[in-house]
């Protein structure tokens, strides 16, 4: 296993290279999913990578796949890279633990957001106008303060480089369908919930998330990334107190680090310092422990 940045697979051709994933087709109806060590923040991918995040991203999405079976049906077929194609043998140090093979699904144009406490844009959001997303909340709330009930906010789903916007139930009823729509929205808060109870019993608060779903014929699967650092914000329970911002598993800490530049988020990026890789790295590491009751130990991860 080794830091992987980008991938060439000459067997099979590259369907997409996204800000962290790149993406092969096998099959007519199957894909490989290879989850690198890129960083973006703020939709820009930085120029150093975090050392075998991409690991640590697919594992945890694998070991939520797994939990959530029952819920909905996932896009997973294989994750023992022993077992992919023979094709794709010669690659197994780049590919060990960060690579899965997946049904080929139609992604719905919508990412499924769900926000549990209220942080980032809704907060922003709050603080101008009263509301989050179009639902009316009430006064006086506190930044990161917990919600009494999940809400579902979906955005657009942006191409590369661009960014997703917030939208109403109206708006993502028109992209998916009213019956798509209530499907997801059902079935992203009722994971949302037991994610939730279940890493706050281990002390992480999963302040909000975002889904995606896709569709292979009419069947629905969860697809992409599922309840990981990039995709969520992960704050300790030991000390949280509403009123500010809050220490975070994710890469909250990176962005934090970023915004305290005169950096315009906008390429190219700034160096990051070899402290601040660390430490984000660090900080994902404990998550996946702390979730899953595994770890990746430096051994495996230096061979």
């Amino acid at each position: 296993m080794r830091i992987v940045t980008s991938t060439d697979i000459a067997e099979y051709p590259l369907l997409a290279r996204g800000k962290v994933r790149d993406i092969y087709e096998i099959a007519p109806d199957a894909l490989l999913i290879v989850t690198t060590d890129r960083m973006s923040a703020f939709d820009v991918i930085m120029k150093q990578a975090i050392p075998y995040k991409g690991v640590v991203l697919n594992q945890i999405t694998l070991f939520w796949m797994e939990k959530f079976s029952h819920i909905v049906k996932n896009h997973l077929l294989e994750r023992d890279v022993k077992r992919f194609p023979a094709e794709l043998l010669p690659y197994g140090d780049m590919l060990e633990g960060r690579s899965v093979l997946v049904r080929k699904a139609t992604p719905l144009l919508l990412e499924c957001i769900v926000r549990g406490n209220i942080t980032g844009s809704g907060w922003k959001d709050y603080k101008a106008s009263g509301q989050l997303c179009g639902y009316k909340l009430p006064a006086a709330l506190l930044e990161s303060q917990r919600l009494d009930e999940p809400l579902f906010t979906p955005s657009t789903k942006a191409a590369l480089g661009g960014h997703d916007e917030n939208i109403s139930r109206e708006d993502g009823i028109g992209l998916v369908g009213e019956n798509i729509f209530h499907r997801i929205e059902k079935i992203s808060l009722e994971i949302f919930r037991t994610a939730r109870d279940y890493a706050l019993a281990r002390g992480i608060i999963i302040a909000d998330t975002k889904f995606e779903f896709g569709l292979v014929g009419d069947e629905l699967y969860l697809i992409d990334e599922v309840l990981t650092p990039d995709s969520s914000r992960f704050w300790p329970s030991d000390g949280f107190a509403p009123g500010g911002s809050q220490p975070s598993f994710d890469k909250q800490y990176l962005r934090d680090w970023l915004e305290s530049g005169d950096w315009d988020k906008t390429p190219p990026p700034p160096d990051l310092p070899e402290n601040v890789v660390q430490e984000t790295a660090m900080r994902y590491r404990e998550a996946y422990k702390i979730l899953t009751g595994r770890e990746i130990s430096l051994q495996e991860r230096t061979r």
